[in-house]
């Protein structure tokens, strides 16, 4: 028979020793991270879109006359310079009217001829029909004579008129102002020769100045005459001016698919001139926000921005874009306006995260 193992108590230290081995093969519990931070914008109250775009034009004159001579000739005087203030039939340019005058010279004594055969047959007229009425002639005879007496009346009326076409053609050879204005181009040197309706002069009135700008087909839908519009100079950018769209192009331009604007200047002052190139904003705003597109992702083909709530998590909403421009992407519909939603890193957000919020200015 085998004897009895005999057992002895463990000291306490051995004891400790063995827990203190089993407590140092356990992990650690992992952390809880930190909120990841996150760019947000409040959109505060609620606001027109407006896409910033700046239209470039040029400034010129609502009311401008380009003239030239109504008959071709050779120019003998200029009496007007680029710059110069004129007014209403003022002589701008003069043409050589020798040619002219012997025209009407000519007309004249073809008119003198026609009257004396006028003046011969009603004389002879008159002889027939006495002659006629003493049974002398035939009414044959008396109609021949009624028939050159009419002929003769009809060759005086046409001298006439020619008389007056070639008065005209000799006054022609004046080319007056058609407005008060000033001269905005000019072109007549003595000695060069013009042909009938070439431009030698424009005049245009400085009073009344207005903007050509060309509108994308993408913006024709939201604007409409009387529209009001910001306009700043090229050269002074710091100063604004008012306007308001005065006429819209009823079909496109063929080569450049937009729609020729005019856009006038309500108060000009001395440092608006003619020629100036202008920046035209189209006040042309629509109901809802401008966003930056970093703010906007997709969820099963529906559009959705993430909004920041009072405790810091983030849920999404879905909205409603409209249009896109540098500025960002245009919310038509999905928001209220006072949310704070997230800019940047949309994508990795999940439903109830927590974030810290970080603002940040955003141009909307």
């Amino acid at each position: 028979m085998l004897p009895r193992p005999s057992y002895r108590p463990c000291s306490p230290w051995l004891v400790t020793l063995a827990l203190l081995a089993l407590t140092a093969c356990q992990k650690p519990a992992p952390e809880t991270p930190p909120p990841r931070p996150a760019l947000v914008m409040q959109l505060g109250n609620a606001h027109g879109i407006d896409d910033g775009q700046w239209l470039t034009g040029e400034i010129r004159p609502r009311y401008e006359s380009a003239q030239g001579f109504r008959i071709a000739g050779k120019i003998i005087q200029r009496h007007a310079e680029v710059g110069d203030h004129v007014r209403k039939g003022q002589l701008l340019a003069r043409l050589d009217p020798e040619d002219n005058q012997l025209s009407l010279a000519s007309a004249q004594a073809a008119l003198r001829a026609a009257e004396a055969q006028l003046a011969l047959a009603q004389a002879d007229s008159k002889r027939q029909r006495q002659l006629f009425e003493q049974r002398f002639i035939s009414a044959a005879a008396l109609d021949s004579v009624e028939t050159r007496l009419q002929s003769t009346s009809a060759q005086v009326q046409q001298a006439q008129a020619q008389v007056k076409v070639a008065s005209n053609q000799a006054q022609y050879t004046s080319l007056l102002a058609e407005r008060n204005g000033v001269v905005t181009m000019i072109d007549a040197e003595p000695g060069q020769v013009v042909n009938a309706g070439q431009v030698i002069a424009r005049v245009a009135v400085p009073g009344d100045l207005e903007v050509q700008i060309p509108i994308p087909e993408s913006r024709m839908h939201s604007l409409h005459t009387g529209d009001p519009a910001s306009i700043r100079l090229w050269a002074n950018r710091d100063q604004s001016y008012q306007g308001r769209i005065r006429e819209i192009a009823p079909a496109a331009d063929p080569a450049t698919r937009t729609f020729r604007t005019q856009v006038t200047l309500l108060q000009p002052d001395d440092k608006v001139q003619i020629g100036m190139t202008a920046g035209v904003r189209l006040d042309d705003q629509q109901p809802g926000f401008m966003v930056p597109s970093t703010a906007v992702s997709q969820q099963h083909a529906q559009p959705q921005v993430w909004i920041v709530d009072a405790n810091h998590q983030v849920h999404p909403a879905p909205v409603s874009i409209g249009s896109y421009s540098e500025q960002g992407v245009s919310i038509t519909s999905g928001l209220k306006g006072d949310e704070t939603i997230v800019v940047t890193g949309v994508h990795t957000l999940t439903k109830g995260q927590v974030v810290t919020p970080v603002n940040t200015e955003v141009n909307q």
